[in-house]
């Protein structure tokens, strides 16, 4: 019985049906059925299973080299910084009130700037049709309206580039086979998005050339899709940002402990936190609330103003109301600083790498930084220089903040 159920593994390995799974060679007998025969094959026809996995290429997923990796990485770190360049120009552009300059929006034929005088002079006629120049600046010169259309035309024709540096190399990556799987996804994710930006910069811009007969405020774009718009920008930078960080810097073998999760988290809060501290200046800049109280730490001669509750319902204020708007950017400031602050003490009481500790450090100095920047601001009435580098040490805490995110990411098992 023994014999029966266990056959000697001489005569199990000696069969001649299983000797074919063994690749080079051949049957000793004929075992009296198919299995025995020889026959010849086709070409890329394989008869065991030892010469399919023995094929090159067959069986196995290739995966991008950590050279290409780096490429990918550095190209994903120079689109962020593009789109950094066009945040900032777009405060700039939204300082310098030229946002309404150009009314029309064309792909390709608005590329080309005005040449020759007739040109300029019929684009000028046409912003002569539109609210903006009725009622605000309605004794504008050529040559005043010549700076702001240069202002508006740079944000696009560097909203063009930013798009041209994601998907044309995104293309040369995916038919090289530089990008994983899942690389893929995000990718066409962020090229969708910067398309996205694109339609959406323009809905924003149509909102301020539209006839407003009820209304008796300055022409300007809603705040609504200022805000969206520029949502949409640090959407594309953080996603942009992280991306490159992880695959260009080495990931930390850090122990998984209590202290170590509780600060990770307090990292990821802290992070949205700077985020939304940053989307709620698109609401103040939307509605010129930085001239409205331009007092610190006092908002005017109380900590709480009269009118901050003015509007009616009470929802309205916090996205209509100039005094509310400013008071909550105000807010926020002062408790991102609280908890970048609260993050520092935090990473200290941990043994952290040294790479880690510097982004710590550096978060904790541009924040403090920034805060300066914005009462300095504030006090002088906001002035275009210290008003575009307040806006741009907000890209520079958020990407910090998210430099230390990266930092603190969990090893994948």
């Amino acid at each position: 019985m023994q014999r029966l159920l266990f056959p000697p593994l001489k005569a199990v390995v000696g069969s001649p049906c299983l000797r074919l799974l063994i690749p080079g060679a051949a049957p000793r007998t004929q075992c009296g059925c198919s299995c025995g025969i020889r026959r010849p094959l086709r070409p890329g026809q394989y008869s065991t299973i030892s010469e399919v996995a023995l094929q090159p290429g067959r069986g196995t997923v290739s995966h991008p080299s950590k050279a290409a990796e780096r490429v990918v990485g550095r190209w994903l770190l120079v689109c962020s910084g593009t789109v950094a360049g066009a945040v900032i120009l777009g405060g700039v552009t939204r300082l310098t009130e030229s946002g309404l300059s150009m009314v029309d929006w064309h792909l390709i034929k608005g590329m080309k700037p005005p040449t020759s005088q007739e040109e300029w002079e019929a684009e000028f006629q046409k912003y002569q049709q539109f609210p903006e120049f009725k009622i605000l600046n309605h004794d504008m010169t050529l040559a005043e309206f010549k700076f702001i259309w240069y202002m508006e035309y740079s944000h696009r024709m560097w909203g063009r580039l930013v798009g041209l540096a994601y998907i044309l190399p995104a293309v040369y990556f995916w038919r090289k086979g530089w990008l994983t799987h899942g690389l893929k996804g995000r990718v066409l994710a962020l090229c969708g998005l910067v398309c996205f930006q694109g339609l959406l910069g323009w809905y924003m811009v149509k909102s301020g050339l539209e006839e407003k007969p009820d209304s008796h405020d300055i022409p300007r774009v809603s705040q609504y899709r200022l805000a969206a718009h520029l949502g949409s920008a640090l959407v594309l930078y953080c996603a942009s940002l992280w991306t490159s960080l992880s695959l260009l810097l080495p990931q930390h073998k850090l122990p998984e402990t209590r202290q170590l999760l509780r600060l990770r988290r307090f990292a990821h809060g802290t992070a949205g936190l700077v985020f939304l501290t940053a989307l709620s200046g698109a609401f103040v800049a939307g509605l010129d609330a930085g001239l409205v109280y331009n007092s610190f730490p006092k908002m005017g001669e109380s900590w709480i103003p009269e009118d901050l509750f003015t509007f009616s319902p009470l929802l309205r204020n916090v996205f209509e109301n100039p005094t509310t708007v400013q008071f909550d950017h105000r807010i926020l400031g002062i408790t991102s600083v609280a908890a970048i602050t609260a993050l520092y003490f935090l990473s200290r009481r941990i043994p952290l790498p040294r790479r880690t500790k510097i982004a710590a450090v550096t978060l904790l100095a541009l924040a403090y930084t920034q805060v300066g920047l914005g009462i300095s601001t504030l006090l002088m009435y906001v002035p275009t220089p210290l008003a575009a580098t307040h806006q741009s040490g907000s890209l520079a805490v958020l990407s910090v903040a998210l430099w230390l995110m990266n930092e603190l990411r969990r090893v994948p098992k």
